[in-house]
């Protein structure tokens, strides 16, 4: 295809196959990606086109994004050793419930990139758990998860004799942020307050579903 060529045309009924191919300087403009009778999708990039037909079209790419919206769980918290403990045994207990737990280390660095991928996991998740206890990076996360997911409950836990940090105080005004759950030390997160916290976030996700159908 010679670069003052136009690309343009229409995906419908089928997907196509293309490999290898050298779009430099070609116009790719107006690509129609629905099917004959339904509402007009154009997209201007061949790429981006295919993926979106996929996503719509594609049943198995469909319920594999269901079924990660509707298990994954995203745990936030410092990760120093004490507090890292405690992270895992929330893991190990979503696990044995069928959920699909990430664990994101962001204390590695603060850098706006590590902020765009935790806010993408939390798109991608059912709920969050955030530990709030001595929390460093945790406001700046929850400024961008929180007024920005409706959809998505944030259950907060706190160590017992620690204080929620100044700020937090501002997100109780939201439905799906729930009250803080305090907690001992790792070894004393019981399989009943891990419950409760799970129980929580479940019930809670389930009404703002609900709210939004």
């Amino acid at each position: 295809m010679s670069s003052s060529a136009r690309l343009s045309t229409c995906i419908t009924n089928f997907t196509p196959s293309v490999w290898n191919s050298i779009f430099a300087d070609t116009e790719q403009k107006e690509l129609v990606i629905n099917k004959k009778d339904e509402p007009l999708i154009s997209i201007d990039n061949i790429e981006i086109a295919q993926f979106i037909y996929l996503l719509i079209n594609n049943e198995k790419i469909r319920n594999v994004i269901n079924t990660v919206t509707t298990k994954m769980v995203l745990i936030l918290g410092r990760f120093s050793q004490e507090r890292l403990e405690v992270l895992r045994v929330i893991r190990e207990e979503l696990r044995t419930l069928n959920y699909l737990p990430v664990l994101f280390d962001f204390e590695q660095s603060k850098n706006r990139d590590v902020t765009e991928t935790i806010s993408l996991l939390a798109h991608m998740s059912c709920f969050v758990i955030a530990d709030i206890t001595d929390a460093r990076s945790i406001p700046q996360e929850l400024s961008h998860i929180v007024p920005n997911l409706p959809s998505v409950p944030v259950q907060p836990i706190i160590a017992s004799g620690q204080t929620e940090y100044c700020m937090f105080e501002h997100f109780k005004r939201y439905q799906w942020v729930l009250g803080t759950i305090e907690y001992e030390t790792a070894g004393k997160l019981n399989r009943v307050i891990l419950k409760k916290i799970i129980a929580k976030a479940e019930k809670m996700a389930k009404t703002l579903n609900k709210e939004r159908n």
